[in-house]
């Protein structure tokens, strides 16, 4: 990419949203709710009165710039969201954003009651991002990651 500061693009099996000022990058196994889950945080935000945007489902380039991960849409599938055994909806996307945070997708049953603190996810081997476990199941996750991340909505006002 020529630009300074710039690695090469990773293309990862994720989804990336926005919600409010904050990127959130959802990883999971294929089949294990990312793309629900994302959807659900945006609607959330949005009846909360928060901006919320897709930026990338299925796959999502990351991209290291100056120590900040950035994510960008493949532009084949720019504004598409797939919602297993529905079908394909359009819906409201960027092209890119910094990303802030990791989601990964677990089943209940088959991961530990409690995760390593601290955990987090490797971006390009030089930068991570702080990462949150989530069951496939929760109703509001919105809620819970701004249980754990209260600035993840904005600033309180």
């Amino acid at each position: 990419m020529g630009e300074a500061g710039t690695r090469a693009s990773s293309n990862v099996h994720a989804t990336a949203i926005v919600v409010a000022t904050t990127g959130l990058l959802f990883t999971g196994p294929s089949g294990s709710g990312k793309s629900t889950l994302a959807f659900t945080c945006m609607a959330a935000a949005r009846r909360a009165g928060l901006f919320s945007a897709l930026i990338a489902d299925d796959q999502v380039f990351l991209d290291v710039v100056n120590g900040r991960v950035l994510a960008r849409r493949p532009q084949a599938i720019a504004g598409l969201m797939e919602f297993r055994g529905t079908g394909i909806a359009e819906i409201e996307s960027l092209p890119q954003a910094l990303i802030h945070a990791a989601v990964r997708i677990v089943n209940v049953g088959e991961s530990d009651r409690l995760p390593p603190e601290n955990e987090r996810f490797a971006v390009g081997g030089t930068v991570s991002l702080p990462l949150l476990r989530l069951a496939a199941t929760t109703p509001d996750p919105l809620a819970v990651l701004c249980a754990f991340w209260p600035d993840l909505a904005g600033p309180a006002g």
